[in-house]
Order: C-alpha cells, then structure tokens, then sequence
C-alpha cells in the first residue's frame, strides 16, 4: 500500500546544542545545567559520555550539514546554548565568538538548501543564573531570558523563519523538583509549578518581543504532551487520565494555545495547597500573546488507572495522587530503551490538537526509535542496517499522514535525530540517528540504511507500508 506525502508537508530531522556541540571553546562561566548535572554525577551517565565531547559539533558541523545534504534534508531544528551565547547573562554580553559559530551554522545549513529552526532554550539554563537566582525559580530569570531572546533575533531573524522558545518545558523541573531523580535533588512541588508558570510567562513575552519588532517568520514552543489512555471505561480510570493531561499537558497547552489556565487547574492547587507566585499583569500578558504553533514531541503513550492505595497525606502532593500508571498487557516494546511502541498515538494525539486546540498548526518535531549495540547490524561494508527504525518511522508517519487527511494541521515530520547524540544519563546508550557516531577521537560519521530510505521518502513522497493495518 502506498501513501502519498502531501507536497509542502516538511520531512527533516533535529537535535539541540548540548547534545552535539561539546566543550570545544567553552569559556569559564558558561555552564549550563546539563554540564554541571554531569560534573556533579558524571557516575550516573551511561559509561561517563555526556555533553563535554558529545558529537563535536562545535567544529564537526560542516560534516554533519553535508550529510544533510547528501540525503536531501529540507528542515533541520536544534538549538542555541543560551548558556554560550552570553558572557554576562545580567548584562546581556554575547560570547562574539559563540555567535559567530551560530553564524556560521546557519550559513552552511542555508547553503546546503536546509531551513534552519531554532530553539531558544533545550535544557540550556546557564549554570551562574541557577546559582544565584534559583533558576526559573525567579521573576529576574524571565526578564534575562527575554534580554537574551533580543539579541538572538536582532542578530539572525533574516536568517531564520521558524522560532521556539523552550524544548519540553516541563522536563527538568518534574525530574529535579517533582520526582526528585535528578541533581540537585529537591523535592518541592511549590517550586516545580513556579518554574512551569515562568516557561509559560517567559514564552509571552518572547512572542509579544518578535511581535512587536515585525519579524517575518513565527514562533512557537516545542512541548512533549503525553497521548493519555485510561486503562478502562470506567469513571474512575477516565478521572486518572482527566488529572494526568491536566498537569502533565493542560499546563502549558492552555495558555500557550487559549491564553488561560483551565479553571479546573485553579480549583485543585487551591484543594491541594499547591501554592506560586503570579500577577495579574502577567496572566494579562499571557492571555494576549498565544504562541503561533507548536511542536510536538512524540515517543510513547502514557497508560494510567485510578489509584488503588490510599494517598498518604504527610507526603509532598504530587499529581501522582490522582493517578497510577498502567502497563498494557502484550503491549509493544523498545526494550533497548524501556518504552511501549504504539504508532496510532501520532493519530490520537493529531486529533487531540484538531478538537481541543483550535486545530493551531503544529508539527512532530521528534518522534524516533532509539536502539542500544547498533553495532550488532553493521554489514560487512559498515553500514548500520536499522531496519527496525525504518519501521518505526514509517509506522508513525502512516498514522500521521491519516490524521492530516482528516483534517490535522500538522505541516511535517522532524526525525529524533539527524546523528547519534548524548541524551540525560542514557549518554550514547541508544542510538537514534540516521548518522552512527564513533566514539572514537575523530568522531567518525557513516550513514546508516535509514539515512537512504529517508532520503527516497523525501524525494518521492511516497510512503509504502506493507498493508493497511497501520491506518485502520
């Protein structure tokens, strides 16, 4: 069976700056987060990689932008380290030689045919501003990011049309102050929800600074909302769910999309006591200045059923009071990286923003199939023969393609990722690119089969699938 790939529906790849760059020019000051989490844990990185080497993009990037090339990539998103970027984050004095890499980048993508996207902040907060400020814990945080955000389109809006202000906003503050995982630790679910309003404040006022300066071009956020299933039909599973989107992705989506806060958010922080610092100004602000469209990061679906124990009332609230998670019995897995694999959820979750959110435009700027000792299916000639990945992507994609034919705004697919990169922890564990990385001094690079099957998808747009079974 075939299917055909709308014309202007985009087909690219992404990936972020901490990830690939490494700290090749790094000056003293100029941590962000991640680098301080793995100086501070390096143990809990798998086998020690993490962002100091990276992909070496930093001075590699030309060989990552001719594979792009070589393979037809139209689109590519990844982000500015806002942490590089800035010399002085209080002042706003840029790092002129990180700027002129940025520069460059953006040269060489262009040259190549491939449109640049970029994400403002990927998990990039510098080190000093945590530190001093208790991160976007702090009011001051926001009006430095919005200082940062201007000198970024000052010096690249002409070279540059699609803008996000934060990958996954909810990220970092559920895993180091909700569930308390990461460094530094601390649980505090006061400070989780004040870190999430100020990613949704800071976001406003992003958009009111590029709207107000007449930029061409549109600017949106990159979120990773979780396709939730109740376990059952019952009220009581269909209440786990209800409270699980509320918090997980009502959060950002209704004020981003709608300008608001759902009601329902306000009922239950004042039951629960979950208690942040906002003005009525800035929920002004917010209300006036929705973002252009999103990106959505997919991966896996999110199962869950009402809670079978008593919550005990002396710990912290956390959403988790309201819900349990559900494995589904003879589900699907990835089990290099521990995830269920369901494709329909890019079809479910198409339709989610079609009926809940004024069908806003939007686009999968990740969805990927990460797998662990890729090296087990080199061929003789050394090339990766990931057909599983291929699988997996043209699987989802077949449900994506579904759902703009009934009628999604979604404008394209954006693969998880262009090359093999660290990710949190999981360091170069799973591979996920269609370039394999070598760990080796050099950093060699080698396409792998998905790099050609990709490659074909965008020139023919034609997306052949065994049967139909993927888009019943």
């Amino acid at each position: 069976m075939q299917l055909t790939i709308p014309k202007d529906f985009i087909l690219g790849a992404a990936s972020s700056a901490w990830q690939t760059e490494g700290w090749k020019g790094k000056k003293e000051g100029q941590d962000s987060y991640l680098d301080s989490w793995y100086k501070n844990e390096k143990f809990v990185w798998h086998n020690g990689y993490g962002p100091a080497v990276a992909t070496n993009f930093m001075e590699q990037y030309q060989d990552d932008v001719d594979m792009m090339q070589k393979i037809h990539l139209t689109h590519y998103r990844t982000s500015i380290n806002w942490s590089r970027f800035m010399i002085d984050y209080e002042k706003g004095v840029v790092d002129e030689d990180y700027a002129q890499h940025i520069d460059d980048v953006l040269d060489a993508l262009i040259a190549a045919g491939v449109e640049p996207m970029l994400c403002l902040e990927h998990y990039e907060l510098p080190t000093f501003l945590l530190e001093k400020y208790d991160g976007w814990s702090s009011r001051k945080v926001v009006d430095f990011y919005v200082q940062y955000a201007a000198e970024v389109f000052k010096r690249y809006h002409h070279k540059v049309k699609y803008w996000f202000t934060f990958n996954e906003p909810i990220v970092i503050q559920t895993r180091c102050y909700l569930d308390a995982i990461r460094w530094p630790h601390e649980q505090n679910t006061n400070k989780w929800m004040q870190w999430n309003y100020h990613k949704v404040l800071a976001t406003a006022k992003v958009v009111e600074l590029f709207k107000s300066k007449g930029y061409e071009g549109q600017i949106g956020c990159v979120l990773n909302p979780e396709m939730v299933y109740a376990r059952s039909s019952s009220p009581e599973d269909q209440k786990a769910a209800e409270m699980y989107d509320l918090f997980f992705n009502r959060i950002y989506l209704d004020p981003l999309v709608h300008g608001s806060y759902p009601e329902v958010f306000w009922k239950v922080c004042k039951e629960e006591g979950l208690e942040f610092t906002y003005i009525q100004e800035d929920l002004d602000c917010i209300a006036q200045n929705t973002v252009d469209f999103l990106g959505i990061n997919q991966y896996y679906p999110k199962r869950v059923r009402a809670p079978r124990y008593q919550w005990n009332n002396q710990a912290p609230f956390h959403p988790e009071k309201f819900y349990e998670t559900f494995d589904l019995p003879g589900r699907q897995m990835n089990n290099s990286r521990g995830w269920e694999i369901y494709p329909k959820l890019l079809f479910d979750m198409a339709m989610y923003i079609k009926e809940r959110y004024n069908n806003i435009p939007w686009l999968i700027t990740e969805n990927g199939m990460g797998r662990e000792n890729e090296e087990q299916f080199m061929d003789a000639s050394g090339v990766v023969q990931d057909d599983y990945r291929i699988d997996f992507i043209g699987k989802h994609l077949s449900w994506l393609l579904r759902a703009v034919e009934q009628g999604a705004n979604c404008k394209g697919y954006m693969l998880w990722a262009f090359t093999d990169c660290v990710s949190p922890m999981n360091a170069f564990k799973n591979r996920y690119g269609l370039v394999r990385i070598e760990l080796n001094q050099e950093r060699t690079r080698t396409l792998k089969k998905s790099a050609a099957w990709y490659q074909q998808l965008i020139d023919q747009r034609i997306l052949e699938i065994e049967d139909d079974e993927a888009v019943k």
